[in-house]
């Protein structure tokens, strides 16, 4: 996309993929010796065929070693998936493919494509069954966390995502990853709106965005809209998860443009108890258990967070984590007021508890 990341940042990232398919490749061996075992003492076993299923585990990952794509990739081969992972350096590709020689990760394949040209998304599309479009963006200065020039790329480049799940003829579903701040800027006074609820059916209000410069929330939600138009358009299976502040080991280092963005209005989040985290791996999951059921009750927006900061203790933590002061955060404790709204990830939660619930049996049942 032509912004450049810092070289301590791509430095990070290319390690820690290192250590992620260190650990899965050593997850799959044991795996096989288990299964090499169950076959030596078991002379009815027959070996399971090459295909069918094999083919319906490719998924293709966009900005795979990203914060949250490295998690998901690391998510999606400890479930036995194969992954493409998507790039759009082509310094980056052959170093990513040396490392996985060197991991021997059958399970892993690189492929370069820029996010602003359609054809080479199409066809690194093909062959998935799955595509994971975590919108990762990187400010080159470093500084502003996110510019309404930004905004407008990840629109165009989400709605280039969507017509190449569209074109390819093997995708058949795709989760986007949106953010809470998508859902959670509304106008008006308190008592004039519909409901003091905020959940997967509340969406932002655009003027509003426009008006406090909200850049980052307005790109996701503009980017948000089109992909559901043409999903709808193009009739594939679309579905988008709303997380908020994407918080982990060493978040601030790995993840630091879109934390400074998502921040921005942090004090109003606070004061209105919206101001929600999740731990990047719980995020990661919650995209894999959506995607796992698109084929049967998941449909639609999920808001995902693990936690509201509604103290004034808890935001002195999370200031502290970021390395920044505790004003920033929550303003003035002193006055601050009960919060007039409330956050719903309700549909969610409901969905991974049935889906965690249905595992545990089919484990008892092996």
């Amino acid at each position: 996309m032509g912004f450049v990341r810092s070289d301590e940042s791509k430095k990070m990232e290319i390690e820690e993929l290192k250590r992620m398919l260190v650990a899965c490749a050593a997850v799959h061996r044991r795996k096989d010796e288990e299964e090499f075992k169950g076959a030596r003492n078991n002379i009815n076993n027959v070996p399971k065929e090459i295909g069918g299923d094999d083919e319906e585990k490719l998924v293709c990952v966009t900005s795979g070693v990203s914060f949250l794509g490295l998690a998901l990739v690391n998510c999606l081969l400890l479930r036995g998936y194969a992954v493409r992972i998507l790039i759009d350096h082509r310094e980056d590709r052959e170093e990513l493919r040396e490392l996985m020689r060197r991991t021997c990760s059958n399970s892993v394949s690189v492929v370069t494509a820029k996010l602003t040209e359609v054809d080479d998304l199409t066809a690194a599309f093909e062959g998935c069954r799955g595509v994971f479009h975590t919108s990762a963006l990187a400010d080159p200065a470093g500084l502003s966390g996110y510019s309404k020039s930004m905004a407008e790329v990840e629109v165009k480049t989400t709605e280039n995502v969507m017509k190449a799940c569209a074109r390819a003829s093997s995708v058949r579903n795709c989760v986007l990853t949106s953010s809470l701040s998508a859902c959670i800027w509304r106008d008006g006074p308190l008592q004039d709106l519909s409901s003091p609820v905020i959940n997967h059916e509340s969406w932002s209000d655009e003027s509003l965005c426009i008006d406090k410069k909200l850049w980052y929330a307005l790109g996701k939600l503009k980017s948000e809209k089109n992909a559901w138009k043409l999903a709808e358009e193009n009739d594939f299976k679309l579905a988008t998860i709303c997380p908020g502040l994407v918080t982990g080991p060493d978040f601030i280092q790995r993840n630091s443009t879109a934390t400074i963005a998502y921040l921005k209005g942090a004090q109003e989040m606070y004061a209105d108890g919206l101001l929600a985290t999740v731990d990047v791996t719980r995020l990661a999951e919650a995209h894999l258990c959506v995607y796992e059921a698109m084929n049967k009750t998941a449909f639609g927006r999920y808001i995902c967070f693990d936690r509201v900061i509604a103290s004034e203790d808890e935001a002195e933590n999370l200031a502290k984590e970021m390395g920044m002061p505790a004003s920033k955060i929550c303003g003035n404790a002193h006055d601050h007021i009960p919060c007039p709204f409330e956050l719903s990830n309700r549909k969610l939660t409901s969905l991974m508890s049935s889906t965690l619930g249905r595992c545990y049996i089919e484990s008892l049942n092996e």
